[in-house]
C-alpha cells in the first residue's frame, strides 16, 4: 500500500486568518482534531490541533467574564497558535514509511502532498484500518505466530504445505526478533482446521509461539 491509497482526500482546512473561535467551532461540526493551514495561494504554512486550541484559551484562574473570552477569542488568529513547521508525506510514500515518520516525529497525522500542493491526510486512525486488512482481522481462520530460520526458502515452504492442505494463506507478517538467526512470522490461514494447522508444523519442525482460531 501507498500512502494516496489510504489518506482522505477531502481535506477540511482554514486560513491563517481564521479565528481561534471559527478553528474550534469547524472541528467540532466536522469531527476532526486537526486542521491544515493553507495561505492565499493555497501553500501548506502550518497545522492547528484541538490541543494548540486549547492551549490558546485563557486560564480557569482568569477574572474575564464569557462575553470578555468570546470576543477575545474571535480575535485570536489561527496564524498565532499553529504549528508552522509541519512534517508531510508525499503521496506515492509506502505507508509503513509515513507511519515510521509518524511514530519518530510523535504526530498523529500527515499531511499528503504531491509536490507542493495538499492533496490529502492520513491519520493514526488510517493506519489502523491497514493494519486491520495486513492481518486479515475481518477473516475468520486459525492464526498463528513462531519463529522460523532467516534463511532464503523458509516461507515458502511453509506456504506450498498449507496450500497442499487446501488452505488459503489470508495474512502473513515477518518480524525481527532477538535471535538474528530467526524470523517472526505471524500467519492467518482460512479452509483448514486448527488441528490441520497445528499438525503440519510439527512435521516441519516448527513449534508455534501461539495458534488460536479467530
Amino acid at each position: 500500500m501507498i500512502v494516496s491509497d489510504l489518506m482522505s482526500k477531502d481535506v477540511i482546512y482554514v486560513n491563517p486568518e481564521t479565528s481561534v473561535t471559527d478553528a474550534r467551532a469547524l472541528m467540532t461540526k466536522e469531527n476532526v482534531n486537526k486542521l491544515p493551514v493553507l495561505d492565499s495561494d493555497n501553500r501548506l504554512v502550518g497545522i492547528v490541533t484541538k490541543n494548540d486550541l486549547s492551549k490558546a484559551a485563557p486560564s480557569d484562574a482568569t477574572t474575564l467574564d464569557m462575553y470578555e473570552l468570546s470576543y477575545l477569542l474571535s480575535k485570536l488568529k489561527v496564524e498565532k497558535v499553529m504549528v508552522k513547521k509541519v512534517t508531510t508525506v508525499q503521496q506515492n510514500e509506502v505507508i509503513e514509511e509515513a507511519a515510521r515518520i509518524m511514530a519518530d516525529k510523535n504526530v498523529g497525522c500527515l499531511p499528503v502532498m504531491n509536490e507542493d500542493l495538499l492533496v490529502g491526510i492520513i491519520t493514526e486512525s488510517d493506519l489502523f484500518h491497514a493494519f486491520i486488512e495486513m492481518f486479515g482481522a475481518r477473516h475468520h481462520g486459525v492464526r498463528f505466530m513462531a519463529n522460523v530460520a532467516e534463511k532464503p526458502g523458509e516461507l515458502a515452504k511453509i506456504s506450498q504445505s498449507i496450500a497442499e492442505l487446501g488452505g488459503n494463506i489470508v495474512s502473513v507478517v515477518t518480524s525481527e526478533g532477538a535471535d538474528v538467526s530467526k524470523r517472526g512470522i505471524t500467519c492467518k490461514v482460512t479452509h483448514v482446521s486448527i488441528e490441520q494447522v497445528k499438525s503440519l508444523l510439527e512435521s516441519m519442525d516448527i513449534t508455534p509461539d501461539d495458534i488460536r482460531e479467530v
